[in-house]
């Protein structure tokens, strides 16, 4: 598709030239449910995401289209901007403009066109890539892109997530959609936002994201479950530990005798031992060490199966058919689970046979269809040059 030619033949063409934007997705490569325990984290940006086009109006209205849903949102930057159930995925894109203008940037008005490579409900991070997007579009109107801070953006699109559309999500998913580097893992201490860049080039291998296309329709409600376990496990830890902690990344296994609660055992012993993993993952992808690493995969998706259970049945299916198939060393569920994706770490010789047997044998199982992508680890949010 020409979204050029698309662009004009929604806002007719102009003087203003029209610039272009893409916004990757986002997958965890192992530290799952780990970002609001205080631990670290270790995701990529792929080469699937959103595209961005704008050019400049001679009026106060930001107009944004979408190509993947039929409302279109118009805003006044001289009237206040709220939140309206109506507009949908516009809620992400309008809390974006309404902190800016809040945080004093001089924002223009503007046409802006959208077309989304991620699938909704996948896991993904959708909203996360189109709440870094946006602002990035906007701020280079009067910004060098070079020059625009990262850490602000991703603060800015989680701070849209929080207070104006209500999720109480945590930080990951936008820091490195807006800092990722290509071939590059960014090792995210989510406790203070220091990070690190680790290699990440697989060298014969490639990284195969499993949508089970199962929605993930408990993920809000077990969430928050698991959260309030997890801080009553703290808690617990916290009554009998002479030195407190502010979160359960910062305990040993050996803290977890002081957790009565056989369910909230559980699901710190997951919290401690997945952050551990973390940091051996970041070891050995600096050692190359491929094979390592996808073992380490195996012991996050059963720890998430076992201790903090939140895959399920078509998670641990597709998981179980692609670990069968010869040259995968390494597969695990990414995101926050219930349905969604799993990963897949995959020789190249064997990728054309890796897909063709896992939705063969996965379908049989669930009668469900999965999607499977061959992605590459890129940069984040960027302005495309002609």
């Amino acid at each position: 598709m020409d979204l050029i030619n698309t662009f004009q033949e929604i806002y007719g063409v102009s003087k203003n030239p029209i610039q272009r934007f893409f916004s990757p997705g986002r997958i965890n490569l192992i530290g799952e449910h780990i970002d609001y325990n205080g631990g670290y984290v270790l995701p990529v940006a792929i080469n699937l995401g959103i595209n961005g086009l704008m050019n400049l109006r001679d009026d106060n209205l930001i107009c944004l289209k979408s190509l993947d849903f039929p409302n279109e949102i118009k805003v006044d930057l001289n009237k206040e901007v709220d939140y309206c159930k109506e507009d949908g995925w516009g809620n992400y894109t309008k809390g974006v403009i309404k902190f800016l203008l809040e945080d004093g940037f001089p924002l223009k008005g503007c046409n802006i066109l959208i077309k989304g490579e991620l699938p909704n409900g996948a896991g993904l991070s959708s909203s996360a890539a189109l709440e870094v997007l946006i602002g990035f579009m906007l701020l280079s109107q009067n910004q060098i892109p070079e020059e625009i801070d990262r850490t602000y953006l991703a603060l800015l699109g989680q701070r849209v997530e929080n207070k104006f559309i209500g999720v109480n999500s945590g930080i990951m998913d936008q820091f490195v959609i807006a800092n990722a580097k290509k071939n590059q893992a960014l090792l995210l201490d989510t406790q203070n936002l220091n990070y690190e860049y680790i290699p990440c080039y697989l060298d014969g291998y490639s990284l195969i994201i499993m949508n089970t296309n199962k929605r993930r329709e408990l993920a809000s409600s077990q969430y928050n479950q698991r959260r309030k376990e997890c801080e009553s496990a703290l808690e617990k830890i916290n009554q009998v530990k002479e030195t407190k902690v502010n979160n359960l990344c910062q305990c040993s296994e050996k803290d977890l005798k002081y957790v009565d609660n056989e369910i909230e055992l559980k699901r710190a012993r997951h919290v401690i031992t997945e952050n551990q993993r973390v940091i051996q993952a970041s070891k050995l992808l600096k050692n190359n060490d491929i094979e390592g690493f996808g073992a380490l995969l195996i012991q996050s998706h059963n720890s998430l199966k076992n201790d903090y259970e939140v895959t399920g049945f078509e998670l641990d299916t597709i998981v179980d058919e692609a670990l069968k198939i010869e040259g995968c060393v390494g597969a695990r569920m990414t995101g926050a689970g219930f349905g969604g994706c799993a990963i897949a770490l995959v020789e190249k010789s064997q990728i054309k046979a890796f897909k063709g047997q896992v939705s063969k044998n996965y379908y049989e199982k669930t009668k469900i269809e999965p999607s499977l992508y061959e992605t590459t680890i890129e940069d984040g949010v960027k302005i495309l040059k002609k």
